[in-house]
């Protein structure tokens, strides 16, 4: 195990865990989505190679509709 930050809180995740294996075990829909990793944007085609690194700081923002 690991420990991340996700959004301003540590976590664990399993050594190996790329972006998509977290939101998938946050049970996130990814289409609904952005992902910050150590401060820059990270495009939805590099989340199933991103690999989570020690000390990663991850923050995840929801889409919300409205008008």
């Amino acid at each position: 195990m690991l420990e991340i930050v996700l959004n301003g809180a540590a976590r664990e995740v399993a050594e190996g865990s790329t972006v998509l294996d977290l939101l998938v075990a946050l049970g996130i829909e990814p289409t609904r989505v952005a992902v910050e990793l150590d401060r820059a944007i990270l495009k939805p085609t590099r989340w199933p190679e991103t690999t989570l690194a020690a000390g990663a700081k991850v923050e995840i923002v929801h889409f919300v509709g409205g008008g």
